[in-house]
């Protein structure tokens, strides 16, 4: 038994008693002691030695488990599990010589992995350890007595339990709670004219669980791996509204892995199991424009729990919202493999005044993607003659407003919410789309979520700058109801001449399709008689920002958030290539797979944390030399000498986890090192070298 990373330290104690109490029901020395803290370049040293373990022609590993809640007794108990084993305490690493057996065994230190692995296969993984700065521990054995035994260097044995008492006998847990009746008032509004409907809209966009996420998303970095397929943001303005997350799984196929998230707090309120369905279909709403390999069926699911357990009635509203949940995915055809809980979603004060978070379950839905080229964004693309189709997925003609974000701008709840009535006709249309888009005959796509139907073809119009014409009819309580509901739907921007064929399809289905707005212009006009309004796209671009802008302005100085906002949609992404530029490999005498590679080595130089170094290797290889990867230990130990490398990179990445100086703590490990000073001087002497450092690497 190998444990991989770092000390045990007095982390996490109280995880496991504070995760499913209420907060404020312990002391707060108490429940300090939960949290749970990890050094991220320690876990990415370790990711590095089980990423080479995998990758390996023979993979050593037979089981693998990573450290989080219960620590020890839950990582290493998961690995010995039937057969049984002991462990040596004093083999386990210690940070603080303070920490009792008990802390010892279940602190919730996050940055290391449990291996079980074959006596022969232990040097091999220490070595690929010490190359990666990995801490490295042997620390017990299986025995096969079935038994969980933690041994000191005195014999004692702290801990000696039977296997079945931890993962056979575990007694059943009863929770008794009963149903509350709760009636819930229906929406109260009154919209009389064009102004008043924009300026409805407007709060809606204003919302910051509708609007832009640029605060967000522009502190990030957006490309690490290289693999990434799609990130947050899309179109020429690089506005953040993909629907899904999407990476390649190398750099030469053209397969993927796409993942979506979806929850609906505030329907859950009202109705706990439409709002689990809710999250599940924003999930899937929002996957569905990813190129899947295996359609509705390739698609798994995890759920978060949130819950405000233990609350009266709360335990039988979570009790169906999970039944709801189960019941639509097995109609479905999807599974749920995976999730967690959070059952301490109430705060209680010392006043003995009581809050609670809404119900709600987080849903992430992942599957493997085809062609991750057949990708289909958001942002409206400038096509003549194409239209707008909306494709109602709830089976219902009914457009409710409970729980969506135009209610929350009145300080109402509402009292009725949308559902899925016909999960068997979701399935179909859901494939459906999946093949027009495979059939490339998507331009554009969009879900309707958080803000409405209206939102959701703006949202459309602000990523593509471009106008949209939208019709609504009814009188004005439904034309209100139809632009602000929160029902699920999809929004597809097809070819005119697709048109006809694809409401006929959706039709046959059995569910509501129809062609409802033209694109074009730089308006959004909404037709709808007394209620009709236009504005020009940027004017409510700006009004969706601002709320971005002001949060961002607490993460920056100097007006650097009000320079941003003023400079919205005046900085279109262009790309501008060489003449005669194809963009493809082949072109430019590029084979990935020639035998005989050219007689250029290369090397990229990596130190503990660097995260750029596969697409730069890559970028080598392609580029026609051949490719070493290097870590400063192989230099230290002497293991390479540089003699026959041209051309070294220094990657990008978090080294020495990117703080001030980080750059410089790399330098001082060639220049304060005689080995490696003289190897690095040696190869600059040469005239016949290059080198290039990106990020860390270039500050270095």
């Amino acid at each position: 038994i190998v444990v991989l990373g770092g000390d045990n330290y007095r982390i996490g104690m109280a995880g496991g008693s504070v995760s499913s109490v209420d907060t404020g029901a312990y002391s707060r020395a108490l429940e300090l002691s939960a949290v749970q803290r990890a050094n991220p370049e320690m876990q990415k040293r370790v990711y590095n030695v089980i990423r080479a373990l995998v990758e390996d022609t023979d993979n050593p590993i037979r089981i693998v488990h990573d450290h989080g809640a219960g620590g020890h007794i839950n990582c290493l108990g998961e690995l010995i599990d039937p057969e049984g084993g002991e462990i040596y305490l004093d083999k386990l690493p210690i940070g603080d010589p303070t920490l009792s057996v008990k802390e010892i065994v279940c602190n919730e230190s996050q940055e290391r992995m449990g291996l079980l692995v074959h006596e022969k296969d232990i040097n091999k993984i220490k070595d690929i350890a010490q190359r990666e700065r990995a801490p490295f521990y042997e620390v017990g054995k299986i025995t096969g007595e079935k038994s969980f035994v933690f041994k000191d260097s005195s014999k004692k044995t702290p801990v000696n339990l039977p296997l079945s008492a931890l993962f056979d006998e575990s007694p059943k847990t009863v929770i008794k709670d009963s149903r509350v009746e709760r009636h819930f008032v229906p929406l109260s509004f009154e919209i009389k004219s064009g102004a008043e409907f924009k300026k409805a809209f407007e709060l809606v966009l204003s919302l910051e669980g509708v609007a832009c996420k640029d605060w967000l998303t522009n502190k990030v970095d957006r490309s690490v791996t290289g693999l990434v397929a799609q990130q947050q943001c899309v179109g020429a303005l690089q506005i953040p509204l993909a629907d899904y997350g999407m990476v390649s799984l190398d750099y030469r196929g053209q397969n993927g892995m796409a993942t979506a998230l979806g929850h609906a707090p505030v329907p859950g309120i009202i109705d706990a199991k439409a709002g689990a369905i809710l999250s599940v279909v924003e999930a899937l709403t929002n996957l569905v424009f990813a190129p899947l390999a295996h359609d509705l069926e390739g698609v798994v699911l995890s759920a978060n729990w949130m819950w405000p357990a233990k609350q009266p009635s709360e335990d039988a509203r979570l009790y169906d919202a999970v039944k709801a949940l189960s019941e639509f995915c097995i109609a479905l055809g999807i599974s749920v493999p995976t999730g967690k809980d959070s059952l301490s979603m109430t705060m209680k004060y010392e006043d003995g005044k009581v809050v609670k978070a809404p119900g709600t379950v987080a849903i992430s839905a992942m599957s493997e993607c085809g062609d991750v080229c057949l990708k289909v964004t958001p942002e409206l693309k400038a096509e003549d003659d194409s239209v707008l189709v909306y494709v109602d997925l709830s089976a219902s003609h009914k457009s409710y407003l409970g729980g969506s974000s135009f209610a929350q701008t009145l300080g109402q709840v509402g009292d009725k919410v949308p559902d899925v009535i016909d999960p068997e006709k979701f399935k179909l249309a859901f494939s459906y789309v999946q093949k027009l888009i495979k059939e490339r005959k998507v331009l554009a796509g969009h879900d309707v979520s958080a803000g409405g139907l209206l939102t959701a073809i703006s949202e459309m119009s602000f990523a593509g700058d471009i106008g949209f014409e939208l019709t609504l009819n009814g009188n004005e309580k439904e034309v209100v109801s139809e632009a602000f509901s929160e029902k699920p739907a999809l929004l597809l921007q097809l070819k005119q001449k697709d048109v006809q064929e694809v409401l006929a399809k959706f039709d046959s289905i059995g569910v509501v399709a129809k062609s409802i707005a033209k694109v074009g212009g730089e308006e959004i006009k909404v037709i709808a008689d007394e209620l009709s309004f236009s504005a020009y796209v940027d004017e409510l671009r700006k009004v969706w920002f601002k709320p971005s802008a002001l949060l961002d302005s607490f993460q920056t100085a100097n007006n650097k958030s009000e320079e941003r906002f003023n400079n919205l949609g005046k900085q279109p992404l262009k790309y501008i290539f060489p003449k005669g530029f194809t963009g493809k490999a082949k072109d430019y005498g590029v084979d990935f797979n020639r035998q005989g590679r050219g007689s250029v080595n290369a090397a990229i130089i990596r130190e503990e944390g660097t995260n750029g170094d596969r697409e730069m290797a890559f970028s080598l290889y392609a580029a026609g030399f051949n490719v070493k990867d290097i870590t400063m230990t192989d230099l230290m130990s002497g293991r390479e000498n540089l003699k026959d490398i041209s051309f070294i990179v220094f990657p990008g990445g978090f080294t020495n986890s990117d703080v001030l100086g980080a750059g410089k703590g790399w330098a001082g490990a060639f220049k304060f090192n005689p080995k490696v000073a003289k190897v690095l001087n040696d190869f600059y002497a040469r005239p016949d070298t290059l080198s290039l450092g990106v990020c860390n690497g270039c500050q270095l």
